[in-house]
């Protein structure tokens, strides 16, 4: 029994830092509808970027992230004004192809530009593990999910109770009806790539310090599509219940299934309960279906 709930906090407490980075996925396609699919390289930057401020320059980890922050939202920046913007209009099919290889660009250049890097972000969290009702718990995890926690807690905060936040829902919605009110849509979208570009940091941050990091970060990206297509593409809420199913069955998997059926079988197992999911419900458990009137 202590094995059983050892494996299930482990699940959740990794499904915390998931629901990070899918969160920035959801960020985008509730105030765009475009879907980023390198976004696994963007907290992969992110988390370079970071590891580049705290070590090589020696800034430390707070400045590390402030540099990283920094230099992820001009890069955001730049991406929605340069390319972006030069896209509005073309099919979604175009919109794809530019983020793929977008992530094919920053792969193969981060390589080249972070070769002196090291792969560990310097993590300020204890060794030790914390006893929770008698499950041993390592507390660098357990301080990552209650920092990725408050993020998410804070980014809903910030779509559901501020000005911005609403303009980026009702430009989500309908962007022609948005600009007859008045919304300033190029500055919005700006935001809504500068928001990303801050979780991507904050995430491959927090999963670099955990785990060790490097290059290997650009991996999460083949996790986020379970989570957001399981949740509902365009729901916070459902991210979070995504992010800790995807976490559970992962870490119930990967104790139990790999041992029987060969190593890597929990990332398979994620896999089959979304090709059930596209079957059932497919737009997510808490997302919305697209009504159209004949």
């Amino acid at each position: 029994m202590p094995f059983v709930a050892s494996v299930l906090v482990d699940g959740v407490l990794a499904a915390a830092i998931y629901a990070l980075i899918a969160l920035a996925f959801v960020v985008v396609y509730k105030a765009s509808r475009i879907i980023n699919f390198a976004l696994g390289e963007w907290v992969m930057l992110g988390s370079r970027l970071a590891a580049t401020g705290a070590a090589p320059m020696g800034l430390g980890l707070g400045g590390g992230l402030a540099f990283a922050s920094a230099g992820m939202v001009a890069f955001a920046i730049a991406w929605n004004r340069v390319v972006l913007q030069r896209m509005i209009g073309r099919p979604l099919i175009s919109m794809i192809m530019v983020t793929i290889g977008l992530g094919a660009v920053i792969r193969g250049a981060a390589a080249l530009s972070f070769r002196g890097v090291p792969l560990a972000v310097p993590s300020p969290f204890p060794d030790e593990p914390v006893s929770l009702a008698g499950v041993l718990v390592p507390a660098d995890r357990l301080a990552a999910a209650a920092v990725a926690s408050v993020a998410i807690a804070l980014v809903a905060w910030f779509f559901h109770r501020t000005r911005t936040g609403l303009a980026l829902r009702a430009t989500a919605d309908d962007q022609q009806a948005a600009m007859a009110v008045g919304i300033d849509i190029d500055r919005h979208f700006s935001i809504t790539w500068a928001l990303v570009g801050i979780l991507s940091v904050l995430a491959g941050t927090l999963w670099a310090s955990v785990t060790g990091g490097g290059f290997g970060v650009v991996l999460l990206g083949l996790k986020l599509f379970p989570i957001v297509i399981i949740g509902g593409l365009d729901s916070i809420g459902g991210t979070i219940v995504g992010a800790v199913l995807v976490g559970v069955l992962e870490s119930l998997a990967a104790s139990y299934l790999d041992p029987l059926l060969g190593g890597g079988f929990s990332l398979v197992a994620v896999y089959l309960v979304l090709v059930v999911m596209l079957f059932v419900r497919p737009w997510g458990l808490f997302g919305r279906p697209t009504i159209e009137r004949v």
